[in-house]
């Protein structure tokens, strides 16, 4: 038995820091969108008791500190299962770049062993297995464009955006997420304005989108590494709209309404950083 599943990348299209919890983790309000930039997962069933992962990368283990690996333990454990799971993952999405990369193969392992196994297990509940594992997943779960609230397992759908296309710059660097929260301080966070970003949602007003998109991990990203605010100004003077950086970093994107236009942005930016994507909504 063979099931392939797509595991999309996500950006911010906000990212707020409301305030710190008593079981370490932060009070966030996320909203989300997928592109179409994704990782490949192949699942097959193994007769015996056991999890294997295979792919290529230097940076990803193949073991139990996978959290592709981890979503399977938890889904077996959670539903008595002792049939065994190799996962395949093609990795296209960068690593540690702020587009979810880990968080949706382990959302994608998920929603795949569901159908490998004809479970039918609703996505609120896989959700909600997901949000065990890490902040992102519940959301990667359900996909398309929606609002993380808590320390990211709430999730509120939302309109998808307009369309438009997407620039994505990641330089030669990784960003540890619990290095960037350890360092924030409630008294110094620069809030975006959200329910602008809703409004500009329900409108599907591309301008007013691009006016209110905004990260409060950023100024903390950009002062770890000032290469991200590097590539941020480049990109703005490139001509992209809305340009801000993707989670905790260090990929930063911008969105562009005219094809053309986005081809001629991504040309210049190739020449000016490592990773260079120009990709389209899936949210």
């Amino acid at each position: 038995m063979t099931h392939f599943e797509k595991a999309p990348a996500k950006i911010n299209l906000s990212l707020d820091v409301l305030g710190k919890r008593n079981d370490g983790y932060h009070d966030v309000e996320m909203i989300m969108t997928t592109v179409d930039l994704a990782d490949r997962i192949e699942l097959n069933t193994i007769q015996e008791d056991r999890i294997e992962v295979s792919l290529w990368s230097r940076y990803v283990p193949n073991d139990e500190r996978n959290l592709a690996y981890k979503a399977a333990k938890a889904f077996k454990t959670k539903y008595n299962i002792t049939k065994g799971v190799h996962i395949k993952i093609e990795k296209v999405i960068p690593v540690s770049a702020g587009l979810g990369g880990g968080s949706t193969d382990a959302a994608a392992v998920l929603r795949g062993l569901n159908k490998l196994w004809k479970m039918n297990i609703p996505t609120a509940e896989l959700a909600a297995l997901g949000a065990t594992l890490g902040s992102d997943i519940p959301f990667c779960v359900y996909g398309s464009t929606g609002m993380a609230k808590g320390y990211g397992e709430i999730i509120e759908p939302l309109p998808s955006p307009p369309p438009f296309w997407v620039i994505l710059a990641k330089p030669d660097i990784g960003v540890s997420t619990r290095t960037v929260f350890q360092r924030v301080k409630m008294d110094e966070i620069i809030h975006p304005n959200t329910e602008g970003v809703v409004q500009a949602l329900y409108n599907k007003n591309f301008a007013m989108l691009c006016e209110m998109i905004g990260n409060a991990l950023e100024p903390i990203t950009i002062s770890l590494h000032p290469e991200v605010q590097r590539i941020k100004e480049k990109m703005m003077l490139a001509g992209a709209r809305g340009v801000l950086m993707s989670g905790s970093g260090p990929t930063v994107y911008g969105l562009v309404e005219q094809e053309t236009k986005a081809q001629r942005i991504y040309n210049s930016m190739k020449g000016f950083c490592e990773e260079v994507y120009l990709v389209r909504l899936i949210g």
